[in-house]
């Protein structure tokens, strides 16, 4: 192979981490501005509970931490994983968050 196509290798493999390692903070960002919230405030904005957007949240970073995991040391869901979690993530971050904040 190569000494270009050796580089564009590695430098995919860190680009993907550094995707990786991004989505497990905004879902670690999500799930600590969940923690503190009162549990009235989401049904007040008529969201689901809190125990649900706790679940959402923290099942959000551990398919981020799975897929930094998988980037890391080889698994088949390194890309998928980091963007299903994030999307979780954001989904609180755009429309709960705000809501329950007031």
């Amino acid at each position: 192979m190569s000494g270009i196509w050796y580089a564009v290798l590695i430098s995919e493999v860190y680009l993907f981490l550094a995707f990786a390692v991004v989505c497990l903070i905004v879902a670690g960002l999500a799930l600590v501005k969940c923690l503190p919230k009162n549990a009235q405030r989401f049904d007040i904005a008529f969201k689901r509970t809190k125990g649900f957007w706790l679940g959402m949240t923290g099942g959000a970073a551990l398919l981020c931490l799975f897929g930094v995991y998988s980037q890391l040391f080889g698994g088949p869901f390194g890309f998928l994983f980091p963007v299903i979690g994030a999307t979780m993530a954001a989904v609180y971050l755009a429309d709960v968050d705000p809501a329950v904040s007031e």
